[in-house]
């Protein structure tokens, strides 16, 4: 739970942004798009990144790189309160993207290491639900602090959360066998084994479909909820009940894998329903029905709940993707890099979007194209794995 904790609170320095966006667009004097890169370039460490990570895991030891996340996160985080241009701020959203790397490369390989093989769906569930609970938390909190802070003393609080962590991860997380390290060749073996098959790629490629329009829809939700009239508080606490449902999805994730049902199964049901609930959201016309707000809420709780179930159940197949002599940090790594595309790319895209048509209603479009795409690598990883390794298969697709 200290590992997971530390996701969270790694992930609550990214959504700490969006809150704040407004503010900082006055007083820094950018525009939407602008904003859509800000929101996004924090992934721009983990595009390229993520097999660089998993082998410093390998070669340094898992927890050590973990803590180290967790110091430049606080860094980044306390540069961005001082910074007095955009450009300085986009700096260190970037430093902030490493740690963060670090932190969400590294976190589900420590806990394959240091978890009991009976816990290990609950407990890569409760991990698949980090962002959720980090966009509850950032979203309800940060609405509140800012009716009294300025954005900047946010910035330095979030620092200080990070460092906060590294107490308890140092005294009770263990260091596990990894923390020993290996000989950097050997490490660098393990990665190259690992990223010669296919699996770990079309995992992440279903990743990266989810993420990219997830990241887009929660980093814009509060300047959506503010175009139907909502001021900065409700739109920001609407914008925390609708992340923290990503929670009870992956939790529902957790218990049907616990149960035997199939992560294909799973997988193909989540895109089917982000795409119908991410139409009703943008297509609809809302903003000129009666009480239009209560319909665009239902919209997006729909996609944030059953959206939860997507890292939960690819978070949980990951760590069983590794070949043998592979090395779990490495399929993590390279998820993290495939996804982490759609996480920079996904606010980019759907900004752009919405000035090109001067609005969102467009928007649709955007996230079912990817919701096809990820039906199509979910079907990939499938077949790939029951043709490849039937005992892994049985890991995937279990009692379909």
């Amino acid at each position: 739970m200290i590992v997971v904790g530390v996701g969270v609170v790694a992930a609550m320095n990214i959504w700490k942004l969006p809150l704040a966006l407004q503010r900082l667009e006055a007083e820094l004097g950018f525009g939407l798009v602008f904003s859509g890169l800000l929101l996004g370039v924090i992934q721009v460490a983990s595009m390229l990144g993520g097999l660089l990570v998993a082998w410093g895991g390998e070669r340094f030891g898992l927890r050590r790189l973990l803590m180290l996340g967790l110091i430049l996160l606080a860094l980044g985080s306390a540069g961005g309160a001082v910074s007095p241009n955009p450009g300085l701020l986009l700096g260190t959203r970037m430093v902030e993207g490493i740690g963060f790397l670090l932190c969400t490369v590294l976190a589900p390989a420590l806990i394959r290491v240091i978890c009991r093989p009976a816990d290990l769906d609950r407990a890569m569930g409760a991990w698949g639900s980090f962002q959720g609970i980090a966009i509850m938390l950032s979203f309800s909190g940060g609405i509140l602090a800012l009716q009294v802070l300025q954005w900047r003393a946010l910035w330095l609080l979030m620092a200080l959360l990070a460092v906060g962590m590294l107490w308890p991860l140092a005294r009770w997380v263990p260091a596990g066998p990894v923390e020993r390290g290996i000989d950097g060749r050997g490490s660098l073996r393990k990665i190259l084994l690992t990223i010669k098959v296919l699996p770990p790629w079309m995992a992440g490629l279903a990743f990266a479909c989810y993420t990219v329009q997830w990241m887009a829809v929660m980093g814009f939700l509060p300047r959506i909820y503010a175009a139907y009239g909502l001021e900065a508080l409700p739109a920001g606490l609407l914008s925390a009940l609708v992340g923290g449902l990503n929670i009870i999805g992956a939790w529902i994730s957790a218990a049907w894998l616990q149960r035997g049902r199939g992560a294909t199964g799973i997988l193909l049901l989540c895109f089917a329903v982000m795409a119908v609930s991410s139409v009703g959201l943008f297509a609809v016309p809302w903003m000129q029905l009666p009480r239009g707000i209560v319909g665009a809420l239902a919209c997006a709780s729909v996609f944030s709940l059953i959206g939860g179930i997507a890292p939960a159940a690819l978070s949980r197949v990951a760590v069983d993707l590794a070949p043998p002599g592979g090395a779990v940090s490495a399929v993590i790594g390279l998820m993290q890099q495939l996804f982490n595309v759609g996480n920079f790319l996904g606010p980019f895209l759907l900004a752009w979007i919405a000035v090109q048509v001067g609005g969102w209603q467009a928007s649709w479009v955007m996230t079912c194209g990817f919701c096809a795409l990820g039906m199509s690598a979910t079907l990939a990883l499938h077949v790939r794995t029951r043709s490849v390794n039937p005992s892994l298969a049985s890991q995937v697709v279990r009692h379909q």
